[in-house]
């Protein structure tokens, strides 16, 4: 044997560990994946029902359903090879907490280690995950699976005033919590809709019915229009939503279940931004005196059941105080 022939026996080789999304389609992978597969000695997999597997060997990619322990695999790198594992879900912790165990002894010549990700997530992939947990919720929880789109009504409410609460607190962590409470109910709703006989719609329906709607209703950023102030772009928001909706009114629309303030603040901003003088009902009572202020709020740009709460809060706390 040559030193040449003796250097490549004693070469230590090279373990990638492969990793994909279970969020994007398999067989979907990155050119770099592609190359070191097919250049790859060996490849490796311990689940023989792994997804990306039937296209690996669609592509002339012999992989082997082997599960070798972290001396094993530095065994079968002896000699130069390159081994790729293509990782399951897991992400083969009992692998490599055996590889880093082995590195860490200084006893063993190991092989060069490399991740390589071969499928990325994208923006809002994990919306995925939410989708499929609620599915299972649906199916297999028998408080959930009895729920009704008038039963979860009530939380829906609830949790808006929560994240609500959160902004107004200013709390970054309670805030991301709350949307989240706030996204659970929209999905929920949906993955009911899926069970109706008559209209069924998904989650899908309820995401690309809005996408629709903000391209639609954002002709300053989808088309070419222009917009160059908020003022403008409301204006058009309102107009571009009383045509599709066949409204006669400037107030058809607006909820008359919501809070007292909040009502009189959005039929005030309707009649502004309509461009209608319309004088307030002159009569007495505090109804009316309320009117008149939240009126006046809106006009000045307050948001006067946001001031309200704030007011409240700051009365609590003398409340509070006093007790103390």
């Amino acid at each position: 044997m040559n030193a040449t022939s003796a250097e490549a026996e004693q070469a230590p080789g090279r373990i990638i560990l492969l990793t994909t999304s279970h969020r994007v389609a398999p067989g979907l992978l990155s050119w770099s994946a592609w190359q070191t597969l097919h250049g790859a000695d060996r490849v490796l997999c311990a689940d023989g029902a792994h997804p990306q597997l039937p296209y690996l060997r669609e592509a002339g990619i012999s992989v082997d359903e082997a599960s070798p322990t972290a001396e094993e695999l530095v065994d079968i790198c002896a000699g130069g090879r390159t081994v790729v594992v293509v990782a399951t879900g897991e992400g083969e912790p009992a692998l490599t907490d055996g590889l880093a165990r082995l590195a860490g002894s200084g006893r063993v010549h190991m092989p060069d280690l490399e991740l390589l990700p071969a499928s990325y997530d994208l923006p809002g992939a994990r919306l995925l995950d939410l989708v499929q947990v609620m599915d299972r919720i649906r199916s297999e929880c028998p408080w959930s699976s009895q729920q009704t789109h008038k039963g979860l009504a009530k939380y829906a409410i609830e949790e808006a005033y929560e994240l609500v609460e959160a902004i107004e607190d200013g709390d970054a962590d309670e805030l991301r919590e709350e949307l989240g409470d706030v996204l659970l109910q929209v999905v929920f709703h949906a993955r009911i809709a899926e069970e109706d006989t008559d209209s069924p719609y998904s989650i899908d329906d309820v995401a690309g019915g809005i996408v629709t709607k903000l391209i639609h209703r954002h002709p300053h950023v989808f088309g070419d229009e222009t917009a160059t102030t908020p003022e403008e772009v409301k204006e058009h928001w309102l107009r571009t939503k009383a045509a599709e909706k066949r409204r006669t009114s400037v107030t058809d629309g607006v909820p008359l279940g919501q809070p007292g303030l909040a009502l009189a603040a959005k039929l005030a901003s309707r009649a502004r931004t309509a461009g209608l003088d319309v004088p307030l009902p002159k009569a007495e009572g505090v109804g009316y005196e309320l009117l008149a202020l939240a009126s006046r709020a809106e006009a000045d740009g307050v948001d006067p059941e946001a001031a309200l709460r704030a007011a409240a809060r700051a009365y609590r706390d003398a409340i509070k105080d006093a007790e103390g």
